[in-house]
C-alpha cells in the first residue's frame, strides 16, 4: 500500500479524537428494525460524557438520538438488526476544553440479533504484560492503548481475544467487554471496581435473569485462576454482541446453559 501523507490544512485539526483520543463511545442497539435499550444507552452516553468534563449541547436528548437513529440508519440504512457504535469527540475551539464544542460519528456493524450469541466460541488466553486500571474512567469506553495491545496481541497469538487483569492481578474484563463466570445456579461478574465496563447490554441481561429468579447474579474480585474453574463463560461486549467462551489456555468450557438463559432473555423483547 503507497504512504499517503496529509497537512495539518487537510485535517479537521480541532478534532481532539485525531489527536489526542479525547473522545467517548456508547453503542446503541436496533433489533427488528427498532431502538432497544435506548434509554440505558442514552444515559450511559450522558453519564460518559459528564465523566470526561464534555461540554453537552442541549440538543442531545433522547429524542433527538431516536430520530437521528431512525431516519439515518433504520429507514435510510435498512438496518434491521445491528449496534450503532456512536463516539462523540471534543473539538478545539473553546476557550476552556470544558466550554469546547462537541461532534460525533458513528458507525454500524449488522448482525442477526444483538441479543444472540455468536455461532462460533471464542478462544481466550490472560495477557500479564500490562493491566488496566480501576478508577472512575476505566468503566467507560475511551481511549485504551491496553485494549490495542491486547488485540494484537490476540491476533498474533491466534486468540479471539485477551482477559485483561487490574493492577492487583484481579479480572477486570477483556479487550472488547465483560466476562460472566457460570458455577451450578450462580454467574459471577466482576466489580465495576476491578475495572469492568459499565455495559447496558450485560446490565440488561443479568436484571432480566435477576427479575425472573433465573440465576444468582453475584458481583466479585474475581482472580485469574478462577475462570479455570468455571463451567461455561459468556462475553458481552456493547461494542460487537454476545459470545461463548469455547476455551482458555487448556480447558474448554461448554455454552447449553447460558444458550438457554440468553433464549429466554431474547423473549423478553
Amino acid at each position: 500500500m503507497e504512504n499517503q501523507y496529509f497537512t495539518s490544512d487537510e485535517l479537521n485539526v480541532k478534532n481532539r479524537a485525531f489527536l489526542l483520543g479525547d473522545a467517548v463511545k456508547v453503542s446503541f442497539f436496533v433489533r427488528n428494525a427498532k431502538l432497544i435499550m435506548d434509554e440505558e444507552c442514552y444515559f450511559f452516553l450522558m453519564a460518559s460524557m459528564r465523566k470526561m468534563r464534555m461540554n453537552i449541547p442541549l440538543t442531545y436528548t433522547l429524542e433527538f438520538f431516536q430520530s437521528l437513529f431512525q431516519k439515518n440508519v433504520i429507514e435510510e440504512k435498512g438496518i434491521q438488526n445491528g449496534i450503532i457504535n456512536f463516539q462523540v469527540f471534543r473539538n478545539s475551539d473553546g476557550v476552556t476544553l470544558s466550554k469546547s464544542s462537541i461532534s460525533y460519528f458513528y458507525d454500524v456493524v449488522e448482525l442477526d440479533d444483538v441479543v444472540a450469541v455468536h455461532e462460533r466460541s471464542l478462544e481466550l488466553d490472560l495477557i500479564k504484560e500490562i493491566n488496566v486500571n480501576s478508577n472512575l474512567l476505566s468503566n467507560i469506553r475511551v481511549h485504551s492503548p491496553e485494549n490495542i495491545y491486547g488485540e494484537i496481541y490476540a491476533q498474533e497469538n491466534d486468540l479471539d481475544d485477551v482477559i485483561l487483569l487490574n493492577p492487583n492481578k484481579r479480572i477486570a474484563r477483556t479487550t472488547s467487554g465483560n466476562l460472566l463466570f457460570l458455577d451450578g445456579d450462580v454467574i459471577k461478574v466482576p466489580k465495576q471496581t476491578e475495572g469492568a465496563y459499565i455495559s447496558p447490554l450485560m446490565e440488561n441481561f443479568i436484571t432480566f435473569l435477576h427479575k425472573n429468579k433465573l440465576a444468582d447474579i453475584q458481583e466479585h474480585e474475581i482472580i485469574a485462576f478462577e475462570s479455570q474453574k468455571s463451567e461455561e463463560i459468556l462475553l458481552i461486549s456493547d461494542e460487537k454482541g454476545v459470545f461463548s467462551v469455547g476455551k482458555i489456555r487448556n480447558k474448554t468450557f461448554g455454552n447449553s446453559r447460558f444458550l438457554e438463559l440468553i433464549e429466554s432473555w431474547k423473549e423478553s423483547f
